[in-house]
């Protein structure tokens, strides 16, 4: 077996690959080789690139939306399944320990040694690759509008999945006002598990036309456009017959949008931080006493959230094609990754094809 040109070899403990000859065995029991056909660049990688990635070390290969080719399952492999030679999988790209306190209460997403993908460890901008097969989620290619970007998009989807399950756990979601701040692809992904929970949305931003893309492509009714003549808070409450929202989702990592979505959540309410940042983020303690704040941070996602968003996405109730504005071969990747850091440009979701 190879892994072309990456010249690494994967290490089963740490998930770290290390540059070796090419013609290497299969590392361990429960490893496969998969063939990479796309990638999906998202906020972690533009940040990655400009070093304010909170969990990065360098040097790294990035990639952690993928889709992947199976093309080999040496025999002993675990495979309760089926899983075969040429099925498409989206990648779950979170490594969990198995045996940490996280891991035994079933949080593998936030395993106190999880190594994700293109972040800790080397992720999938290479030709093949190694990894678990239970990390591997079969798609049917032909149920996935849009193909191999698609399925790259599965991994954004299941963030927004787990977010929602997150802000589950504390409420019901369910004819709640609940306000997504931020309306890039996570942003996109959480709204569409709110709307599955019968949720009312509200949308916002500082990019308008981001804004009018969620509305045109989503259908997402209420939005709010940061404007620093108007109130905020006016505005949301407009829009909810003067409620504060119950449920606030924070998606941007953006220090002063963390701190401000404080200032947004009802009395009884909760907040769910599913962006991060390196910094400290701060509150006014007397305002989140008294309104009894619930704060939820929401990490990665599990397999059960995989299997969730595959099912909507082959079953119709969730198309992402349409996210998909900007696409390239990897050879011309180096020429492009630059340009969509611009917001200017209108990128909603890039996607780098290696087929």
């Amino acid at each position: 077996m190879t892994l072309g040109a990456s010249n690494r070899q994967w290490d089963s403990q740490t998930g770290v690959t290390a540059k070796v000859d090419d013609k290497l065995p299969c590392p361990n029991k429960d490893m496969v080789k998969v063939d990479i056909n796309a990638i999906g660049v998202c906020g972690t990688d533009y940040h990655a690139f400009t070093g304010n990635q909170a969990f990065f070390t360098y040097p790294r290969i990035l990639g952690h939306e993928l889709a992947v080719t199976i093309a080999d399952i040496p025999e002993g492999v675990p495979n309760p399944r089926g899983v075969k030679v040429g099925d498409v999988c989206a990648v779950e790209p979170y490594m969990h320990c198995g045996s940490c306190i996280s891991c035994s209460l079933g949080k593998t997403n936030c395993c106190t040694q999880i190594k994700v993908l293109g972040v800790h460890v080397d992720g999938g901008m290479q030709p093949s690759m190694f990894l678990p097969l239970a990390k591997c989620h079969p798609c049917t290619l032909d149920k996935m509008p849009g193909g191999y970007p698609t399925v790259a998009l599965v991994e954004t989807l299941c963030i927004g999945a787990h977010a929602v399950s997150r802000a589950k756990e504390n409420g019901p979601v369910t004819d709640e006002w609940c306000l997504i701040v931020g309306a890039g692809p996570v942003g996109m992904a959480t709204s569409q598990f709110v709307n599955a929970e019968g949720g009312k949305i509200i949308m916002m931003d500082i990019n308008q036309d981001r804004l009018d893309f969620a509305t045109s492509v989503l259908g997402i009714e209420h939005t709010v456009c940061v404007d620093k003549s108007k109130d905020t808070m006016e505005q949301i409450m407009a829009i909810t017959g003067g409620m504060p929202p119950t449920c606030v989702f924070e998606v941007t990592g953006n220090i002063h949008s963390m701190k401000n979505t404080f200032n947004l959540v009802s009395h009884g309410g909760r907040l769910v931080f599913v962006g991060h940042t390196k910094e400290e983020v701060s509150y006014n303690n007397p305002q989140f006493h008294s309104h009894e704040m619930t704060v939820l941070g929401s990490r990665n996602a599990r397999a059960t959230d995989f299997e969730k968003t595959i099912e909507l996405i082959e079953s119709g109730k969730i198309d992402v094609k349409p996210w998909v504005t900007h696409t390239c071969q990897q050879s011309e990747f180096l020429d492009n990754f630059d340009a969509w850091r611009d917001p200017a440009t209108g990128v909603i979701k890039a996607v780098v094809l290696r087929q």
